[in-house]
């Protein structure tokens, strides 16, 4: 069956949703290791998450990517992930999804999330036609995201790696069995209409 172009695909149990960051370790250690974001994880600043694995791996090179070396498996609570998508705008202009650029711009600052639809990667980081979601938190979603939603933080940068070395060495089966087992996360009709068209 194909693959629906929009349609948000994750780890998820019946209360939480996991999603992907990666940060320099001097963030991601302490984070992996206290289940929460130190005091120098930026409140104030709009944090992307991610619930595609294999798109967080193409953002970060693997874990290769400066500032990047450490990536993260956030798991968050359904809850809080479904406030940040009802609240959420999307980071771009849509002609027939918005009114008029002006409407979307106001809604756009007024919203404490935002979504990106990027295309999903395949393991070797190659564009697939359907969209992964990218998550912006900023404001009073990105306060929620780390004082209320995060449930765990795990270090899954050896994970990673362990997924590039099959690639490169051409084993996709085994590199595949080694992949989070991301499903459809269900969302109710209707709930995404206003993050595409």
């Amino acid at each position: 069956m194909d693959e629906p172009k929009y349609r948000i695909r994750a780890l998820h149990t019946a209360s939480t949703v996991t999603v992907y960051q990666a940060y320099r370790p001097e963030i991601g250690l302490p984070a992996a290791r206290d289940g929460r974001f130190p005091a120098v994880w930026r409140r104030d600043r709009m944090t992307w998450i991610k619930p595609s694995f294999l798109w967080m791996m193409y953002r970060c090179g693997w874990g290769s990517k400066e500032g990047q070396e450490t990536v993260l498996a956030v798991e968050i609570t359904r809850e809080g992930f479904e406030w940040a998508l009802a609240h959420a705008c999307l980071s771009h202009y849509e002609h027939g999804l918005h009114p008029d650029r002006a409407t979307w711009k106001r809604r756009l600052k007024r919203s404490p999330a935002r979504v990106q639809w990027d295309p999903e990667r395949d393991l070797r980081l190659r564009p697939l036609p359907h969209r992964s979601l990218q998550l912006g938190l900023a404001g009073e979603a990105a306060h929620r995201y780390a004082d209320e939603w995060t449930v765990s933080v795990t270090d899954v940068t050896a994970l990673a790696h362990t997924v590039h070395d099959h690639v490169r060495n051409g084993d996709l089966a085994a590199a595949r069995r080694l992949l989070p087992a991301e499903r459809p996360y269900p969302v109710p009709e209707g709930a995404l209409a206003h993050l595409h068209r």
